[in-house]
């Protein structure tokens, strides 16, 4: 069965996640929260509850930083739904990423270290490009940031054919992008794809037949916020 051994006990993997999905974080941060966690109860145990007490507490922000919640748009039908949480820095009219005359509409999204930074699929459909670019780690609410940055490149059509894409950019405290998905894989709106470690940047880029539904400084929410739509 996938997510087991062959001696039939589950992967090291799924065993991280149904712990993730039991204390509502991403995968990614048990290892590190809980690890920290058990290693102060240990160490207030022997004894040494200064040390001890420090590794807890830290261990908190971190789990809350990792913190995963569940999430269900109201819509998934002709709109596109935020792919994070955080705060709307720009929205223009640019190329779609790797073509050339081709415009859309581009909606950036900036993740602060207190927001949630697992990243949601904002159309359903079918993948059909995940590209990583090595690059620098300027401030990623800045203009150039998705030029110049560590960033991942996700294409992807809908039933229709349509179009879309979001990129996944790493910010000045961020050195690690998650990226769950593959070339040719199915996803549906709203599902997790990934995640961006601390201060980073989304930019969801969609048709021009679509309207834009927010505006420069608001706040959305991965998995449910509308960033855009076609009137019916």
């Amino acid at each position: 069965m996938a997510g087991e051994t062959d001696s039939g006990r589950p992967a090291p993997g799924a065993v991280l996640a149904r712990i993730a999905g039991a204390i509502g974080i991403a995968a990614e941060g048990v290892a590190l929260s809980l690890g920290l966690a058990v290693v102060g109860i240990i160490l207030i145990a022997l004894g040494l509850k200064s040390m001890g007490a420090i590794l807890v507490l830290v261990a908190i922000p971190i789990a809350l930083f990792f913190r995963d919640p569940d999430r269900y748009p109201a819509r998934t039908e002709n709109v596109v739904i935020s792919g994070a949480d955080g705060k709307i820095t720009d929205i223009s009219d640019v190329s779609f990423p790797g073509s050339t005359g081709r415009l859309c509409h581009r909606v950036s999204v900036f993740m602060s270290p207190l927001n949630v930074h697992v990243n949601r699929a904002p159309v359903g459909g079918e993948v059909t490009i995940v590209e990583h670019t090595a690059g620098e780690f300027r401030a990623a609410f800045r203009d150039d940031a998705s030029e110049h940055n560590e960033r991942n490149l996700i294409a992807m059509t809908d039933a229709s054919g349509r179009m879309f894409a979001m990129m996944q950019v790493a910010g000045y405290l961020a050195r690690r992008i998650v990226c769950r998905l593959r070339a040719r894989d199915r996803i549906q709106a709203g599902q997790r794809i990934g995640l961006i470690m601390f201060g980073s940047r989304v930019d969801h880029f969609f048709p021009s037949e679509y309207r834009v539904t927010v505006s420069l400084g608001q706040r959305v929410r991965a998995g449910e916020s509308i960033i855009g739509a076609i009137e019916q």
